[in-house]
């Protein structure tokens, strides 16, 4: 794969690179409309394929949050066509790494030594490549290392950005007012803290510590004498990356122990903690020969504050959701109800997040769910689609919700998808022996 020698870091040069992106797909539907005059019957899978591979190209030589976005995106396995989750996904650990040069030069700067200075060994080539860094192998002491790497100018890109973002994504998501913003800085806060390499270090330990009784789980040691702000070392963990297990002839057994200890992870966290790993895609976990799952990136923790928690939990439950009362009240705690909406605004609402919520909770009312189930999934496609084709919807304000429904809404649509992957039935209460 080409390797990169430089990275867009100046707001100008990153922007001229998304314009010059927004040429590409102007051109892509000037071709899809022509064709589809000779003929009215064309779909529009190749508009999307050309489409998603001209963003992913322009977003994979910025990095950065713009890379993030698509990530993030690759996630929402149910609200993009195919194309783009599929050309998105390849930002979780396939995208073109720093050269050898911009390597030895970023050690230099951040830990006052080239590579080869600090390890008995050092692959020069990174093992893969992510929005944010890239990781490369190494040994010190007898020891097999990861070290990642994190890209120049990352952060401080974040804000223009998401600035050059900030406009489609309003026209996207249909949020409008002054509120907007409080969603743009949750993600930008986020954001940052993810290029604080020795926050996600404190961060790893503190959960990976905690974490240590849940059975068949794994974490790397990470070492700080090796590490600084803009770079992480820690033990090299050998398994296949969660995407390509799922690929792979496994048993419903192992699926189910592998599904299991995923869902007693991400609840201990929740329910324990009050703070969760909110990057739940397949690049952040690997399956062991040993059958455990090994989660090996924390560098977007979200924490859960009780005046989100209680509510957001609360309206979890069947029983209050079937209260109309108790759910009205609820959904104004939460901020899905603001007090300026009218009578019309108010019926709207309730009655689209009623069925929303009694789908997407529909988990935690049962003592075991099946995610490899297929009817589940059919029903969030179809609600989707019918929602992104609503245009009673589009007329209203889409700005909805505490800020904190953001990564927390993100970290359980990414659990139900691995979830998914694997196939997985799960005992929905059985992390609790955890808590005590």
């Amino acid at each position: 794969m080409k390797t990169l020698d430089k990275i867009p870091t100046g707001k100008i040069e990153r922007a001229s690179q998304l314009v010059k992106t927004g040429v590409k797909i102007s051109g892509n539907y000037v071709k899809y409309y022509g064709k589809k005059l000779v003929n009215p019957e064309l779909s529009r899978e190749g508009l999307d394929e050309d489409n998603a591979e001209d963003i992913y190209d322009g977003l994979k030589s910025l990095k950065g949050s713009a890379l993030k976005v698509a990530q993030m995106l690759s996630m929402e396995k149910n609200l993009l066509p195919n194309a783009y989750v599929e050309k998105f996904s390849l930002s979780q650990f396939s995208v073109p790494p720093l050269s050898a040069p911009l390597v030895r030069k970023t050690f230099k700067k951040y830990l006052g030594k080239f590579p080869e200075e600090i390890f008995d060994t050092f692959e020069r080539d990174s093992i893969n490549a992510a929005s944010i860094g890239q990781v490369h192998k190494a040994t010190k002491d007898g020891k097999n290392l990861a070290v990642k790497i994190q890209y120049p100018g990352v952060a401080k890109s974040i804000s223009s950005d998401l600035a050059l973002v900030k406009p489609i994504a309003l026209r996207m998501f249909n949020i409008k007012g002054k509120d907007a913003d409080k969603y743009f800085k949750e993600v930008e806060g986020k954001l940052i803290e993810e290029t604080d390499y020795l926050l996600e270090i404190q961060q790893s330990k503190e959960i990976t510590e905690a974490c240590t009784q849940i059975e068949n789980l794994e974490f790397p040691k990470y070492y700080e004498q090796l590490s600084s702000e803009k770079i992480i070392t820690m033990d090299w963990m050998h398994g296949l990356h969660l995407s390509e297990f799922a690929k792979t002839d496994f048993s419903a057994e192992l699926g189910n122990k592998l599904g299991q200890t995923l869902w007693d992870f991400y609840m201990y966290q929740i329910h324990g903690l009050r703070k969760v790993h909110a990057d739940p895609h397949p690049g952040n976990f690997l399956v062991s020969d040993r059958e455990t799952l090994i989660a090996i990136d924390f560098g977007c923790i979200k924490e859960v504050p009780d005046e989100f928690y209680i509510p957001y939990f609360e309206l979890a439950n069947k029983e209050t959701i079937s209260n109309d009362e108790l759910f009205t009240q609820k959904l104004y705690e939460l901020d899905i109800l603001i007090e300026t909406d009218t009578s019309k605004e108010l019926k709207f609402f309730k009655a689209l997040f009623k069925e929303m919520l009694t789908l997407f909770t529909a988990p935690f009312n049962e003592e075991q769910f099946d995610f490899g189930k297929d009817d589940f999934w059919v029903q969030i496609a179809e609600l989707s689609e019918r929602f992104s084709k609503d245009t009673e919807l589009r007329k209203m304000n889409g700005n909805r919700g505490s800020k904190h429904f953001l990564y927390m809404n993100r970290t359980f649509f990414g659990l139900y998808n691995l979830l998914h992957d694997l196939k997985a039935q799960v005992k929905v209460n059985n992390f609790e022996k955890y808590l005590n």
